[in-house]
């Protein structure tokens, strides 16, 4: 990489450099005698000489502060931390000690210091002298010892401005090693710009405000649509000494690039009025509305007169749609609109305009398709990182950040160096002492490579940086505060920087791109799960009467389908997929056909009637019920075997719909009910049912008609014959006649006690 022969304009004089080696040499003369000393007459035989200190790692030694970071001329420096024995013995006559210098040319230099971890004679820092010593008489095997090291800034010795090595060191005596060696050392950095230089390097800074999604695409059926979050882990990072809420709270005091997801100002913004949080099988009411309104209300202040980046809507994964996702039909408009919709995002919510030209591919991981997919939204920048878009020749310095790549695009690349000094653990003060003190050296030896070519650097820091490393983050621009080498610029105005015409414009191969990032990406199922629900989506809204209901929550829940922030988390992501298509069905099996038993007809025509049951809120039409018939003996108003009628139902209500048909043999026939979009979709389950077909001749009906005449015939006759009868007895007196004989039988047969036949049965 360029940095590699960054010294160039920096390096000492030869007279310089001479006085620096008798210097260290003259120093390191005393030092070396002491070690390589006899042990005092009566004690242990002598030692052999020494080549070097040993066990320079028995002594962990921890910088937890480090004060002032950049110090100036009237300062005092303050150092302080821990000392931990890992050691077998107790160390005796155990001294802490100061080292500054030598001072670091390029770089590579401050790389290379970073990586040594034991002590090295000659390449490490001298002492600043025994009056700023602190001692221990011993220090115990496992015990940890506190402490504190202050030094005037003028006593150190420091020289021309550039990057000192500090470090702190342990030296004791030992049972095994009786005399004094060198037992534990940390090194870290002193930046010595003691006034403001004539050239400065413009450096800026990304600040994101990024998560991972927290909203389902399940609202209630109430006006407002109270929406339902899959958790309420999201009030944590808002409320105070959350993530959210830190990058907030620190980013307010710093010269920052804000780079906004509008997702998570939708969540918060939602989260802000009445929510619901699911729990099992049900919901609860959400109680964080208070903690959103304040983050929301803050973040709107600091960005009042800052600059905004507005990422695509939920952070899709620019690099998991070029390699997996742009050749399912579809992904590349969901990409489109989540571009689209996020300006309005944030310019309703924040009240500022914010710029949508800018795209972040994961860890500035780019190759040529990725670019494609990220101007295909309409980008025309793309954040890279110099680790991926390395340079080809020979700069003995870093070149500045915007470069063209064609196409009217401009990548935008980060400083790989300084963009991930901040991605470890942040927590333990000994890291993030280190990370800040590098970030500072690195900058500062950034700007004397070439001290008359002023430059623009961008760092592009963690997507989503924990609380501590927010915290370093914060600490690290602060001690850029005095502008003494570096001045702050906006990303939007670092795109329009001249490039240099050294720095490569080759977009890196697809082959280059990183197999860990390629790992860890959505895979092609996933798009195709997209691109299902979405067409479920699309046949649905159609037959709704208030469409945005439904589109605006499951689009966006599909947009955050492809959140870069499902990286390395694929069980999360899928089960966030399914359910947001078993929500959609859920919803499009609430406009169904009921269930129809066998249906008799008896006659040649006859009219069959099909419920159709709409359980949503809102109303539905542009649907059509399809009858069709596997019969021609079954036909449907005279045309033939296929009948269709519009529906149009109310929210929570039912519908019956009759086809009138024509019969023209006995017999069965299957009849399939299905619905239909306007566009000509299936809708739904189809359903069948059996038509019974039982036509009734004209001899039949003479038949029962001759049956009915003598019935009544026969009654007649039956009646006159009991009137004749009654008026005998009264006649003869008072029943002491005759007997009479019984009334007849009735010639009808008695009613059947077996059930009736099921089936529905229609008569005109």
């Amino acid at each position: 990489m360029a940095e590699a022969a960054d010294f160039q304009g920096t390096r000492p004089s030869p007279a310089r450099r001479w006085l620096r080696r008798t210097a260290t040499a003259v120093l390191g003369a005393p030092l070396l005698a002491g070690l390589l000393a006899v042990p005092a007459a009566g004690s242990a035989p002598a030692a052999e000489p020494a080549k070097a200190p040993t066990g320079s790692r028995t002594v962990d030694v921890s910088l937890d502060t480090l004060s002032p970071s950049v110090p100036t001329e009237d300062d005092t420096l303050t150092v302080s931390g821990t000392l931990t024995n890992k050691g077998k013995e107790t160390i005796s006559s155990a001294e802490v000690d100061l080292r500054v210098g030598p001072r670091l040319t390029g770089r590579g230099e401050v790389d290379d210091a970073a990586k040594r971890t034991t002590y090295v004679p000659g390449a490490d820092p001298v002492t600043v002298g025994d009056t700023y010593t602190v001692k221990f008489p011993k220090l115990a095997r496992g015990i940890s010892q506190d402490f504190t090291l202050t030094v005037p800034v003028d006593k150190l010795g420091l020289d021309d401005p550039g990057v000192y090595q500090l470090g702190v060191s342990v030296s004791g005596r030992t049972t095994t090693t009786p005399y004094e060696q060198v037992l534990g050392i940390k090194r870290s950095f002193l930046p010595w710009q003691p006034e403001a230089s004539e050239s400065r390097t413009k450096l800026t800074f990304l600040w994101p405000l990024i998560a991972s999604p927290h909203v389902t695409a399940e609202t209630r059926s109430d006006e407002q649509q109270t929406p339902v979050f899959t958790d309420d882990d999201l009030a944590k990072e808002l409320a105070p000494g959350g993530r959210l809420e830190q990058m907030v709270a620190l980013g307010s005091r710093l010269p920052v690039t804000w780079v906004i997801d509008p997702d998570l100002l939708a969540s918060v913004a939602a989260m802000a009025g009445k929510y619901e949080v699911k729990s099992g099988d049900t919901t609860v009411p959400g109680k964080n509305q208070a903690v959103a309104k304040q983050w929301l209300t803050a973040l709107e202040k600091v960005v009042e007169d800052g600059k905004v980046i507005a990422l695509p809507f939920a952070d899709p994964d620019l690099a998991s749609i070029a390699h997996r996702g742009k050749n399912v039909s579809g992904t590349l408009s969901h990409l489109q609109n989540a571009s689209t919709v996020a300006a309005t995002a944030v310019e309703t919510l924040l009240h500022v305009k914010p710029s949508t030209d800018f795209a972040w591919p994961v860890n500035g991981a780019v190759d040529s398709s990725i670019v494609d997919v990220a101007t295909s939204a309409g980008a025309h920048n793309v954040i890279a990182r110099s680790d991926s878009f390395r340079e080809t020749s020979a700069l003995p310095y870093t070149p500045t950040a915007a470069r063209p790549i064609g196409g009217g695009t401009t990548a935008v690349v980060a400083d790989a160096r300084l963009s991930t000094l901040f991605d470890g653990d942040m927590s333990r003060a000994g890291a993030s002492t280190l990370a800040v003190q590098k970030f500072l050296a690195q900058t500062l030896a950034l700007t004397e490579q070439a001290p008359d070519n002023e430059r623009s650097i961008v760092v592009a820091p963690p997507r989503m940086p924990t609380v501590a490393q927010a915290q370093t983050m914060a600490r690290a621009l602060e001690g850029l505060s005095g502008n003494r080498w570096t001045q702050p610029l906006d990303l939007a105005a670092a795109a329009e920087v001249k490039p240099d015409p050294m720095a490569t414009t080759k977009v890196p191969r697809a082959a280059a791109y990183p197999k860990k990032l390629r790992a860890q990406e959505l895979p092609t199922q996933a798009f195709q799960d997209i691109r299902t629900t979405q067409g479920s989506l699309d046949s649905f809204e159609t037959i709704l009467t208030q469409p945005e209901r439904v589109v605006t929550p499951f689009g966006n829940a599909v947009n955050r389908s492809m959140s870069t922030s499902w990286r390395g988390r694929p069980l999360e992501a899928q089960q966030y997929r399914d359910a947001v298509r078993d929500y959609l069905q859920s919803l499009t099996s609430e406009v169904q056909l009921i269930e129809k038993s066998d249906v008799t007809l008896s006659g040649r025509s006859a009219t069959i009637p099909v419920t159709v049951q709409n359980q949503l809120v809102q109303g539905v039409d542009r649907l059509t019920l399809r009858l069709t018939s596997d019969n021609i003996r079954l036909k449907f108003n005279d045309d033939g075997t296929t009948a269709a009628l519009p529906i149009n139902i109310a929210g929570g209500h039912s519908q019956s719909v009759k086809f009138d048909t024509a019969t023209s043999a006995n017999g069965r026939a299957q009849v399939t009910a299905r619905l239909y979009t306007e566009d000509g979709r299936q809708y739904g389950e189809a359903m069948t049912f059996t038509v019974k077909v039982s036509e009734v001749t004209p001899t039949v009906l003479l038949v029962i008609a001759g049956g009915l005449l003598l019935l009544v015939l026969a009654g007649i006759r039956m009646y006159s014959h009991r009137k004749r009868a009654v008026a005998s007895d009264t006649a003869g007196g008072n029943g002491d006649g005759p007997e009479q004989p019984s009334d007849p039988t009735p010639d009808t047969g008695p009613e059947s006690g077996a059930p009736p036949e099921t089936g529905e049965k229609v008569d005109r």
